[in-house]
């Protein structure tokens, strides 16, 4: 279910969008935000918008303790060569076949985009966390809503970030999409922080 216009979108879009300026300095590749959503749902629901034709890869973190925060940045395998070219300038990704090296390049960049998001959503609520270890994920909509699931250790609904991203370099261009997952008391906590134009 798609939700009205709402102040986490708006802190989503600004927080990847400034990473993703940090990283077109640093990096080979153009990247920017090309749509964020706002809806509510279960891990199965924040996965919908991929096209899962075949397996996807993803990369992913959660946070069980305080509050059951996950976040996972998702790539189709055959952008593989491109993701790395605009990350490093260059790709030695064989098709078909996913190497170490591609596994480790996801990580690290979905490491950087993801705790750009999550730290946002924090630092909004003056809350730290303790850092976690990003892992790689391989596989269909149930085995990826399955290592989220086990991230968090709850099954219940959310409130579900989307973000679609681009990236191009020379001879290429592809796509990624982060979903973060909310607990809807911090979505709600978040919302009467920084409420929409004409609330309250």
């Amino acid at each position: 279910m798609d939700l009205p216009e709402e102040p986490l979108k708006s802190l989503a879009a600004r927080s990847v969008a400034y990473c993703l300026q940090r990283l077109s300095r640093a990096s080979a590749g153009t990247w920017q935000v090309l749509d964020v959503k706002v809806s509510y749902g279960t891990f199965g629901d924040a996965l919908a918008r991929h096209d899962f034709k075949h397996d996807a890869v993803a990369v992913y973190m959660g946070l069980r303790g305080m509050s059951p925060l996950t976040a996972m940045m998702i790539f189709d395998p055959d952008d593989i060569s491109c993701v790395s070219k605009c990350y490093t300038g260059q790709s030695f990704h064989k098709a078909g076949k996913l190497t170490p090296a591609d596994e480790m390049l996801l990580v690290e960049l979905g490491n950087v985009v993801i705790n750009s998001l999550i730290n946002a959503l924090l630092n909004a609520l003056k809350k730290s966390f303790m850092p976690t270890v990003p892992k790689f994920v391989e596989g269909g909509k149930d085995r990826l809503a399955g290592e989220l699931l086990n991230a968090v250790g709850i099954n219940t609904s959310f409130r579900i970030i989307t973000v679609m991203l681009g990236m191009s370099a020379a001879e290429c261009a592809a796509k990624s999409e982060i979903v973060a997952l909310i607990p809807e008391e911090m979505a709600l906590e978040l919302e009467n922080l920084h409420p929409s134009p004409g609330r309250p």
